[in-house]
């Protein structure tokens, strides 16, 4: 294999910062974009075919390798598994799916066919994390006794604008699943499996922009021992405030904060010195608001090196599945105002 030939379907503002990463990577190639908004197809880069349908794509015969799925969440899984079906290997932005069934799916197709998915959860590759996890698993902090998530990002009308699928249950899902499905995979990296969940969600102010929450508490326990919870909102008022995640243990106590988890705001463990740590990359910027950090170039060099030889999927697909599990279970378990 000389290059990686990708497809980027869907080309929003995340689609357009996958394809951005594929062609600044010198192993790779953007073969085709697919969105079904005639619009947005006018930005597709000279030299990119442009599709308003997947079918069309196919029916073009183009060569590619791998099908980027940036598409709304409710349409994640039956379009992985279409273009799974229909030979390619993908790259399914997150969340995998909104119900584990259809990430179930999407894995027998990918089983039967002999194909790869990557799951995107690109705060992973952020330094801070991957510290965290590397003193979690090395027994530095001893016991986990207790874990404190908290989430409080700002999604007002510039974000669900008329019209558009955010705000939808059927394909947006819910708070949970399109702002902080990053910070429940962290938690579930680092951590491991949930149980005994007992969840309160409100909406404040977004009763006229949403279908669902926009506030949360969840409490849990630790399959492994110790318990936590997760504070999430999107009400905050014009801009992100932070994304965290506290952790007390046996040994120690650390906070890795700011507004997106990108650096460590506290350590204090028995006879331990903190390193330092590279810089964390940017938030996604997309204009009125921000998202996680910018991290893709990872998630696509990971592909590249899978499909050559050299890696691992860093995200697989029942890790990807595990999330949207964990999700579900959360949401089964809210009560509500």
């Amino acid at each position: 294999m000389d290059k990686v030939r990708f497809v980027v379907m869907g080309y929003g503002h995340i689609g357009k910062r996958h394809a951005a990463m594929i062609q600044q990577n010198e192993e790779c190639e953007l073969s085709a974009v697919i969105d079904i908004n005639d619009d947005a197809l006018k930005s597709v880069p000279a030299g990119v075919v442009a599709f308003s349908s997947f079918l069309g794509f196919l029916q073009a015969g183009i060569d590619a390798d791998v099908v980027t799925v940036a598409t709304p969440n409710g349409l994640h899984a039956s379009q992985a598994s279409a273009a799974i079906e229909a030979g390619y290997h993908v790259v399914v932005e997150k969340p995998f799916g909104l119900h584990q069934q259809e990430c179930t799916c999407v894995i027998e197709a990918a089983e039967r066919n002999s194909k790869e998915v990557f799951c995107v959860m690109q705060n992973r590759y952020s330094p801070p994390s991957q510290w965290l996890k590397q003193i979690v698993s090395k027994g530095t902090l001893g016991k986990i006794y207790m874990v404190q998530v908290n989430c409080f990002w700002n999604r007002d009308e510039r974000y669900y604008k008329g019209g558009t699928w955010h705000g939808t249950k059927e394909l947006d899902g819910g708070t949970l699943f399109t702002q902080f499905s990053h910070f429940i995979d962290l938690l579930y990296w680092v951590f491991g499996d949930i149980d005994h969940i007992k969840a309160h969600f409100s909406s404040f102010n977004h009763q006229h922009l949403t279908e669902f929450e926009d506030s949360g508490v969840v409490n849990f326990n630790f399959t492994n021992g110790g318990m936590g919870s997760i504070n999430f909102s999107t009400s905050v008022w014009d801009k992100n405030l932070e994304s965290g995640m506290t952790v007390i243990g046996e040994k120690g106590t650390v906070k890795v904060g700011g507004q997106y988890m990108d650096k460590v705001e506290y350590c204090h463990i028995q006879d331990y010195t903190m390193p330092e740590l590279p810089m964390t990359n940017p938030p996604n910027d997309y204009g009125s608001y921000k998202g996680s950090a910018a991290n893709h170039h990872y998630v696509i060099q990971n592909v590249v090196d899978v499909l050559k030889g050299r890696a691992t999927v860093t995200t697989s697909a029942q890790e990807g599945l595990k999330v949207v599990d964990i999700i579900e279970r959360i949401y089964a378990s809210k009560t509500n105002n």
